[in-house]
């Protein structure tokens, strides 16, 4: 009867935050194929600590923790396995000309801005929570969530510049 429990705490916890964590995931890949495993991986390692989660209202920054731990395992793993790629296979960049999205200037940003940044708009959390996932203060996290948000108001502003020389 536990073991039930356990499991359907489990699954009703999947289902509640899976696309957060999926959105999560593709901000800080930028790839939707690495997003789904990252995620689907993130769940595994979940599930085989699932018994250590004290506080079911916590499930989902240690779910985004877990997720963050997991891309930054494929990153390096990914990294180990770059090969050099001709310059005619990388796909275009937009041009300004073209109209940027708000998510390719966020991706421009650095990832010490862009993490906490995300952690608050996609996943909702408060500066306690962030500092607490990544292991910093509650004031650094507010320095980084304003920083962000500075070089996002210059970038916009700088899109706009370049746009309307044009």
């Amino acid at each position: 009867m536990r073991i039930s429990h356990h499991r359907e705490n489990f699954e009703q916890t999947v289902r509640a935050y899976s696309a957060d964590l999926y959105r999560y995931a593709h901000w800080l890949c930028r790839d939707r194929h690495l997003a789904e495993d990252i995620v689907q991986e993130a769940f595994a390692r979940a599930w085989k600590a699932w018994s250590e989660l004290r506080d079911l209202e916590q499930a989902k920054s240690w779910l985004i923790a877990i997720v963050r731990n997991e891309y930054a395992r494929s990153f390096s793993r990914n990294r180990m396995q770059t090969q050099e790629i001709d310059e005619a296979d990388l796909p275009a960049l937009p041009s300004f000309e073209q109209g940027l999205e708000t998510s390719q200037l966020v991706a421009l940003l650095p990832e010490t801005y862009r993490e906490p940044l995300l952690l608050q708009v996609l996943g909702g959390f408060s500066c306690a929570e962030i500092a607490a996932m990544l292991g910093t203060s509650e004031g650094a996290v507010m320095t980084r969530l304003t920083r962000a948000r500075q070089a996002l108001r210059q970038q916009f502003s700088d899109a706009g510049k370049r746009r309307s020389a044009r």
